[in-house]
């Protein structure tokens, strides 16, 4: 269900978006937390205009990436780790080639051996490493219970896997916090949380772990550059119900 435009002006999620944009943190995030930044980052892939396409194709490693205008669900959470510094290509490759077993690839897909051009971008392998090198958080229906930053995967309707990252956006109807995800409209911000069923719920920070040494700091974008993100981002704000 889409936002009215005079409620939207009307309520605070715009605003602290706008500012969440312009790196001014919110009420309750301490400046430079990194799961601010990563909420960020989520929101920050809204603005980008993505066809939802699956497709196998090859990329460079480390730090590949299928062309920047297609996508799916995994390559949000793949972009907002890497716009805080984290590739998870790379770290969840390395994991696999020395635990293949504790990751469903053969079980799934019937695959006898890691693949860096798509490993990364299936849900269930995702899953495993957020596991294995962050928190494992309850699964709840209780929307107290999910903090921005956390990681989220479903199970879809269709039976499909999923998976998105929580927002420190409230919805001003529900009072969930809203998710950044990509069903197969591109990346969207919407009250999504509570939709479909629940399968996993994670937190994890890469310099908690090992993997600190696979990362790599982007820069900030340009304040004026900010600017035009956030104003980009508060014309595609969604609510679902």
């Amino acid at each position: 269900m889409l936002f009215d435009r005079k409620l939207l002006k009307s309520v605070a999620v715009p605003f602290l978006l706008f500012l969440s944009v312009l790196g001014v943190p919110s009420l309750g995030c301490a400046e430079g937390n990194f799961y601010h930044r990563l909420a960020d980052a989520a929101i920050e892939r809204t603005t980008h205009k993505i066809t939802y396409d699956g497709a196998y194709v090859g990329l460079k490693y480390p730090n590949g990436d299928v062309a920047p205008n297609i996508g799916v669900c995994t390559d949000v959470i793949i972009r907002s780790y890497r716009k805080v510094g984290a590739d998870l290509q790379s770290l969840i490759h390395k994991d696999m080639v020395k635990h293949f077993s504790l990751y469903p690839s053969k079980r799934i897909w019937g695959l006898t051996k890691t693949d860096k051009n798509i490993d990364h971008r299936r849900v269930p392998n995702q899953r495993v490493f957020f596991e294995r090198y962050g928190k494992s958080l309850p699964v709840t229906t209780h929307a107290d219970d999910y903090k921005a930053g956390d990681i989220v995967s479903w199970r879809l309707n269709s039976g499909r896997a999923h998976i998105g990252i929580v927002t420190y956006l409230k919805s001003p109807k529900t009072g969930n916090p809203l998710v950044v995800h990509n069903v197969g409209d591109g990346p969207q911000i919407e009250d999504a949380l509570f939709v479909y069923k629940i399968t996993g719920h994670y937190r994890y920070n890469p310099n908690d772990t090992h993997a600190l040494k696979n990362m790599r700091v982007s820069n900030q974008a340009p304040s004026h550059k900010k600017i035009k993100i956030a104003k980009k981002v508060l014309s595609k704000i969604v609510e679902i119900q």
